[in-house]
């Protein structure tokens, strides 16, 4: 039988993902075959997974951790917001239905049994699961029905243990009042607790680590100083990339409302070499951009409405005249056409729109989404690694220009001579000959930073960060067996 401990926060952005990672590796490096898990995320930045689905970026990070290809019964149900009331719902990795918040309360109910039978099969096959929560528990208002916090852990029977964040203040008053506001019955699963982010002398808490276990009878499980190397690890969360200082090139990209798969930036920022400025609206586009890259999004329409609302069509046009390059990654690609056409409304209400004009190329909606893990050439023969996650199809005159071969066919479009291109894969710059090769074309130059290593050295650290301040004994013991 697999063990399994299940990691909530007492609010969002407390460190879950993170911690979750870490202790996947602690686990991993002991020799045990491990599983994260995590029954309900909300992120556009998905990754594809082995078996031909999608999960929430996070948990293919975990996945990694332990060692092992991501797949789909890791994440059983990801919500991928559309609009502010509405979400794409999918399913162990496909996609069920849109619906807004309203509709999505009367349907989870009906998910548990496909999250339980998700989890069944990871622990027929595990040592360990870690499971991450999402949001709080605290928030009582939405238990009814959940899938997501102790409404899981209730079902599957997995104890938790209970993660504050000292970094925004008030920590005492998150954990014992998490158990405050929750039913009893809920409050008997926590069975410990952790203090993350922690800067300076730990010491000056160990009075405030004894008050929360005397108010909420939890096993104190230590604090955790504050990870300086987390910025190294892929980020779920655009604004957990906010951007990274350089010397040389400067990358601007603007931060679209339903932003997506951002992880084509994480390569970049980790080089030293390179400022990449995530450009919030109310600010221009950058006029010393030596690239602007378009990223991908859920709703292209829609940003592109905003991308225009905010005048950076107008500062994009400037940015090309000065000789700027700009490269649009899937829904970046899209906009960068002459029309985006979506005759049956997958991503709203049915419409066709003029794009920026940048590539003669157009882009239909299509109802079937391709979901691809791809291995790619660039026209000077450099390999790329990426996944395809898609419903558009793209042609048009500047096809002829690809850039790319994929699967021995063309793949993007490009213009003014490779200063204006794009692409629907994903992934590009963690290819170091790519992306040292990009760079100096930007008239920059990669500091030979081996991408894929250094993910792996901060997993390793994050592991002997928590080793070092958890009391991994302790922690482990609260496990139940499922």
């Amino acid at each position: 039988m697999a063990k399994a401990l299940m990691i909530q926060g007492a609010g969002s952005n407390v460190g879950k993902s993170v911690l979750v990672a870490g202790i996947c590796r602690v686990l991993t490096r002991r020799g045990l075959r491990v599983a994260p898990f995590k029954p309900q995320n909300m992120s556009n930045n998905a990754a594809v997974t082995a078996d031909g689905g999608e999960i929430g970026r996070a948990q293919a990070l975990q996945a990694r951790a332990c060692g092992r290809d991501p797949i789909v019964d890791m994440n059983p149900v990801l919500l991928k917001p559309e609009s502010e009331i509405g979400a794409q719902v999918v399913v162990q990795g496909q996609r069920l239905t849109t619906a807004k918040a309203r509709e999505y309360s009367k349907l989870k109910p009906t998910l548990l049994p496909r999250v339980l039978d998700s989890f069944s099969r990871l622990a027929a096959e595990n040592d360990w699961i870690i499971v991450e929560g999402a949001g709080s528990p605290a928030e009582v208002n939405l238990r009814a029905g959940d899938i997501a916090n102790m409404g899981f852990a209730e079902a599957a029977g997995v104890p938790v243990a209970l993660i504050g964040d000292i970094d925004r203040g008030g920590v005492i008053a998150q954990l014992v009042g998490t158990k405050a506001v929750l039913p009893a019955s809920d409050a008997a699963l926590i069975k410990g607790f952790a203090v993350n982010k922690f800067r300076g002398d730990t010491t000056l808490f160990h009075d405030g680590m004894a008050m929360i276990a005397e108010a909420t009878d939890w096993a104190p499980l230590g604090i955790i100083p504050w990870f300086e190397d987390a910025w190294k690890l892929p980020a779920e969360d655009i604004m957990d990339l906010a951007g990274s200082p350089g010397d040389g090139v400067k990358i601007a990209v603007p931060r679209l409302p339903r932003i997506a798969n951002f992880d084509d930036l994480d390569p970049l920022s980790a080089e030293p070499g390179v400022t990449v400025d995530i450009v919030e609206p109310g600010r221009a586009l950058p006029g010393d951009a030596d690239l602007v890259i378009l990223p991908g999004s859920k709703s292209t329409i829609s940003d592109l409405a905003a991308f225009r609302a905010q005048g950076w069509d107008i500062d994009l046009q400037a940015h090309i005249r000065r000789g700027g390059h700009v490269l649009g990654i899937c829904g970046g690609y899209q906009m960068m056409g002459h029309i985006i056409d979506d005759p049956e409304g997958i991503e709203g209400a049915p419409a066709r729109v003029e794009g920026l004009g940048l590539l003669d190329v157009e882009t239909t909606m299509v109802p079937l989404k391709r979901l691809a893990l791809s291995d790619a050439f660039t026209h000077d023969g450099l390999p790329v690694s990426g996944y395809e996650i898609h419903i558009g199809q793209t042609t048009g005159p500047d096809t002829a220009g690809a850039w790319l071969t994929l699967e021995g066919r063309p793949e993007g479009a490009s213009a003014a001579g490779g200063r204006i291109k794009g692409c629907y894969i994903h992934g590009l710059f963690s290819s170091d000959a790519y992306r040292a090769a990009a760079l100096e074309e930007l008239g920059g130059s990669s500091q030979v930073v081996h991408y894929e290593e250094v993910v792996e050295e901060t997993l390793d650290a994050l592991a002997a960060h928590l080793e070092a301040s958890l009391d991994m004994d302790v922690l482990l013991a609260l496990a139940a067996e499922v």
